[in-house]
């Protein structure tokens, strides 16, 4: 990074730029565990300040690397050719929740569990829910497109954007989208901008439609006697026009690590398990939930319980939440992905990760929002063999590839990154691949934001 650009940095930030190895080091890993070294972290409070560090990037041609919470597991965040690391965590203030229009504006800072709170004080419901919403950012969610355990409901978070404010490559801010429900007013660079991973622009504001807050929920715990016993059961509930707002799926080696952390009653013969909560009017909740019920046991359903109450219902959430912290605890070292696949080949995708287990000798754990076909496929390493490491490389590019076979897509949530930019041309083709990088090269024409992500051949900024 050139020498100059640190004072000139300086002049922007004064002592929210950070140079020291130790301010480095926090900046340089997320949830991947790699770990990148930044050259400086900076922390803007306004557009402006962003901007500004846009246009002297473009000037010193170093690298701009947005970072939220730092909570992805794609390598989204992480400063690959090192650059300015530009932590939008102090742009934290929720601008407005407007109850008559049913619309909330933010900064990309905002926390996802606190914007979900104040919209649910005001009778409001703020659906996209990933898992780390007490900790990820709104900016994090939307550079990703994060979605949850309620998008086989409610959609992902793309689906909750009206507007935004970015600062593009070139570092010109531009505003997008609209504060109404309609609005088609030429290309949808809004769209164009959520799940862009920071490659495109950096978000400073955000635009986000609101819903009622749904009056009545019931959740439901059922276990089978497999993975895919329990996907034909998703994928039947979804045939008969059941629609719960969530259908979480995990499979017997979830289960065993989730039961090393919590006591967890698992009926004899257990080889999976379906958390099921339905929403809506009081009225019709109870009967929803009876008929989904009756689908777990017509399926082949063990056992079917129903929380009681709210405290019942935390303790079978408990169950879900805990289930990434538990594999962490019982294997450290993990290969994390995210395939979706069409709910009517869960059972399929299910039979073939069985499969792959026993051909590759590797432990996998399976889990995720079966509603929307989204696996969570974990391989589990020690992280010092490296021929276990060869055989789990092998099994990821065969669980992609069977993936795109089965007419899915390689990510649902966590984006591609570092992480699946070898594998982006195997779902999009050549041709996709050739059409993203002109548009990158125009709304960023030095290569100057998120160098090394989305792209597996981009190495550096442009000279």
């Amino acid at each position: 990074m050139n020498e100059k650009a640190i004072p000139a940095l300086r002049a922007i930030f004064g002592e929210r730029l950070k140079t020291s190895l130790e301010d480095r080091i926090c900046y340089s890993f997320d949830a991947t565990g790699k770990e990148y070294l930044p050259d400086a972290v900076v922390f803007p409070l306004s557009a402006e300040e962003i901007r500004r560090t846009v246009l002297l990037a473009n000037e010193h041609r170093f690298p701009v690397v947005p970072r939220g919470a730092g909570s992805g597991f794609s390598g989204g965040s992480l400063p690959v050719r090192g650059g300015v690391v530009l932590s939008t965590e102090r742009m934290d203030r929720i601008l407005s929740i407007d109850t008559e229009n049913l619309v909330a504006v933010v900064e990309p800072g905002v926390v996802t569990g606190t914007l979900k709170e104040e919209a649910r004080k005001k009778g409001l419901y703020y659906p996209p829910d990933p898992a780390s919403l007490k900790f990820c950012t709104i900016g994090g969610n939307l550079a990703e497109c994060a979605g949850g355990m309620c998008a086989v409901k409610y959609g992902v978070t793309r689906d909750y954007v009206l507007g935004l404010e970015a600062v593009l490559g070139t570092g010109e801010l531009v505003r997008t989208g609209v504060y109404t429900i309609k609005g088609v007013v030429g290309y949808d660079l809004t769209r164009m901008l959520v799940g862009s991973e920071g490659t495109l622009g950096i978000l400073t504001k955000a635009t986000l439609k609101l819903i009622p807050l749904p009056e009545s929920v019931a959740t439901l715990l059922a276990f089978f006697r497999a993975s895919e016993q329990g996907a034909r059961a998703v994928a039947g509930m979804v045939e008969e026009r059941i629609t719960p707002c969530a259908m979480e799926l995990m499979d017997r080696t979830a289960i065993d690590c989730v039961r090393e952390i919590i006591d967890l009653p698992v009926p004899e013969g257990a080889g999976c398990a379906l958390l099921i909560e339905v929403d809506g009017p009081e009225a019709s909740v109870a009967q929803e939930a009876d008929r989904v019920e009756e689908a777990c046991r017509r399926f082949g359903a063990m056992e079917v319980s129903r929380a009681a109450d709210v405290s019942g219902r935390e303790k079978l959430w408990e169950l879900r939440r805990s289930i990434s912290p538990a594999i962490r605890k019982v294997n450290p070292v993990k290969i994390n992905e995210d395939i979706v696949v069409p709910r009517s080949r869960l059972a399929e995708m299910f039979s073939f990760l069985s499969d792959l287990a026993l051909r590759r000798n590797l432990k996998i754990v399976n889990f995720g929002h079966a509603g929307d076909g989204n696996i969570h496929v974990n391989i589990m390493i020690s992280g010092k063999d490296e021929e276990e490491r060869r055989r789990a490389d092998g099994a990821v590019e065969e669980v992609f590839r069977k993936t795109v076979e089965l007419g899915g897509t390689i990510s649902g949530e966590h984006g591609v990154g570092i992480s699946k930019a070898p594998f982006l041309e195997m779902e999009v083709g050549p041709l996709g691949v050739s059409v993203m990088k002109r548009l990158k090269s125009c709304f960023d024409p030095n290569g100057i934001l998120n160098p090394g992500k989305i792209f597996p051949d981009e190495t550096s900024v442009r000279p």
